[in-house]
């Protein structure tokens, strides 16, 4: 039995998943997160080895052949996967999430059917909108090709435990916390983590 839980955590481009796992990871330093490579380009801001492993199509697609990737899917034309090797390493340590797409968490729950999957949605097409337009990094064209994909990711949130609406983003994040924590009390981790403890009770 590992030592953590394995959460999946996907939304549509512009839900708001990545804004919300930041916070929450603030607010709780045991929540690791695996870090995926991608063969998009590198956006502002980003540092490659922290937000993604950025590397060449040739790449990847070498990993790909040699079945290093937990899970990997092609999105707007670029490709991210998940390294197996370091997500079972991340879990020996404690609870981990993943940040991908419903392809993606598909593959996942194959390998690992005990993961907690958790589906993120805006709160109206409208909102979902505004917020793409908001970053100020795409162009038209592209942000139209989001939305219209967007329709087509939420469409298979019923495949996932849980679903948190973004429309408030304390609220929104305040849930994700409580599934976290509900996960962390279930009877099996209890049992295991305080073992010691609850044989000291028993005995009187």
């Amino acid at each position: 039995m590992t030592k953590g839980t394995l959460f999946i955590l996907s939304a549509p481009s512009g839900a708001g998943k990545t804004s919300l796992l930041k916070a929450l990871r603030e607010q709780d330093e045991q929540l690791q997160v695996c870090i995926s490579h991608t063969t998009r380009a590198m956006r502002p801001g980003e540092e490659n080895g922290v937000h993604y492993h950025f590397v060449d199509h040739q790449r990847f697609l070498h990993m790909v052949e040699a079945g290093e990737f937990l899970e990997h899917a092609e999105v707007f034309g670029n490709f991210y996967g998940t390294a197996e090797a370091a997500v079972r390493e991340q879990l020996e340590q404690g609870d981990l999430v993943l940040e991908i797409d419903w392809q993606g968490a598909r593959q996942v729950r194959k390998r690992f059917p005990e993961a907690v999957s958790i589906f993120i949605l805006p709160p109206s097409p409208e909102d979902l909108r505004e917020r793409l337009d908001a970053r100020g990094q795409d162009s038209e064209e592209i942000i139209q090709g989001r939305m219209h994909d967007a329709v087509s990711e939420m469409s298979h949130y019923a495949e996932f435990d849980y679903l948190v609406i973004n429309d408030i983003f304390d609220a929104a994040l305040e849930e994700l916390d409580c599934i976290v924590c509900s996960q962390r009390l279930r009877i099996v981790k209890q049992a295991n983590e305080h073992a010691e403890q609850i044989q000291r009770l028993l005995k009187g």
